[in-house]
């Protein structure tokens, strides 16, 4: 007979199948129908829904204002400026409190709505060189028994218009940061070609992924998303480069659309999206059947940017399904894969899933499907990081180390 640390049984699949699912040494051991297992300890789940760890593709980690005094949102003067934005959040968080505090409370947040793994953009600037990275890195190490994170060193305030940033990019990823990032290469850099040949140059000489901030719109945004694929292609950086919020896609013809899905499932290039508010975004179903990985994230969590959050991630899948107009099960289906399995693939997650051999990372709630579980998204929730309880009915757990 096999031992194991804990066995959960009744476990519901998002398969439908009822199963016992064995934990040891913090991963899946085995997934069966009555197991004959020995635990140290057994937990019944009563046939509740068992998925697994969310992902969130994308956050900031140093921007946010959970675990601080509430910050009234300050609009832009004259529309949306991305750089009038960035002079805002400059200036709010000067007097917040040190991200030690912000990193923890948000983490703390996302951790308690079913989230395992994130992946993070940190500020890299002149201003605040890799002090913000420092404190991000001592943040995911202090908080690893709960949360995975994956670092991404982000040009918040450009490359070529900012001498001397390229430079930190490169240090930022020599010191531990896990891919390099990228802003606006034409609408905030107005260079594109020096802005890509930075950030890929980092990533070919690192062996580092990429993930690029895109906000410029219409054709411009598309010649940049096509440029970024034959930059993908061209290195053999396949499966490694992602261009958040993209919303050049959502903002032309479908013909064009298509013909750039073409090119970026031939690069393998994901795209992100959160579906923001009043902007247009990528088309999803369109993107995923032309073989694009589309994933999400939460984005901003009140912060300067965006006073809106709660860091759930059913509740992203929902925005994103409801923005889709998604109504069917096999779309709702799809717009869960968004933030697990598509997310995971997007972040190059090593042993993914509810699954033999992986990690034990998962969600325990009452819910009869994943479709359910995005409608609705039902709490309490139990939350398991390593085979562990991290968090239950919305608190999180202290765990003993």
């Amino acid at each position: 007979m096999s031992t194991a640390d804990t066995l959960f049984r009744n476990a519901r699949l998002v398969d439908g199948r009822t199963v016992d699912i064995a934990v040891r040494d913090g991963r899946i051991t085995s997934i069966a129908s009555q197991s004959p297992v020995a635990a140290g300890e057994t937990l019944d789940l009563a046939g509740r829904l068992v998925l697994p760890g969310l992902v969130d593709g994308h956050i900031h980690l140093d921007k946010g204002f959970v675990g601080d005094d509430w910050k009234s949102h300050r609009p832009c003067t004259a529309g949306f400026s991305v750089r009038e934005r960035v002079k805002f959040e400059k200036e709010a968080l000067a007097g917040a409190r040190p991200i030690a505090v912000r990193a923890a409370a948000l983490i703390d947040l996302c951790v308690a709505q079913g989230t395992t793994w994130m992946r993070s953009h940190v500020d890299i600037d002149l201003q605040v060189g890799l002090r913000n990275l420092e404190q991000v890195m001592a943040a995911r190490d202090a908080h690893r028994d709960k949360m995975s994170v994956q670092i991404v060193a982000f040009p918040q305030s450009g490359i070529v218009t900012s001498p001397g940033v390229a430079g930190l990019l490169d240090e930022a990823v020599r010191a531990g940061a896990d891919l390099v990032g990228g802003l606006d290469p034409a609408g905030y850099d107005a260079d594109i070609d020096g802005h890509l040949d930075v950030i890929f140059g980092i990533a070919d000489r690192r062996g580092v992924g990429i993930d690029i901030h895109l906000h410029d719109g219409g054709l411009l945004g598309i010649f940049e998303i096509e440029n970024i694929a034959r930059r993908t292609k061209a290195l053999g950086l396949g499966g490694k480069v992602t261009m958040s919020h993209a919303y050049a896609l959502g903002e032309v013809p479908r013909d064009v659309v298509q013909r750039t899905a073409q090119l970026l499932a031939e690069a393998g290039v994901a795209i992100l999206t959160n579906a923001p508010g009043a902007h247009a975004f990528p088309p999803v179903l369109l993107l995923r059947d032309a073989g694009v990985n589309i994933f999400a994230g939460n984005d901003n969590i009140r912060d300067s940017w965006w006073p809106y959050g709660d860091g759930d991630l059913l509740e992203r899948a929902m925005i994103v399904g409801y923005r889709s107009g998604f109504s069917t099960d096999a779309d709702l289906a799809a717009a869960f894969d968004m933030v697990t399995t598509n997310a995971a693939q997007a972040l190059g997650l090593p042993d993914y899933g509810v699954a033999e051999g992986a990690a034990a990372d998962f969600v325990v709630i009452d819910a009869q499907h994943v479709q359910e579980a995005v409608v609705a998204r039902p709490r309490p929730r139990d939350v398991y990081k390593n085979g562990r309880l991290v968090a239950h009915g919305g608190t999180v757990v202290t765990l003993a180390r």
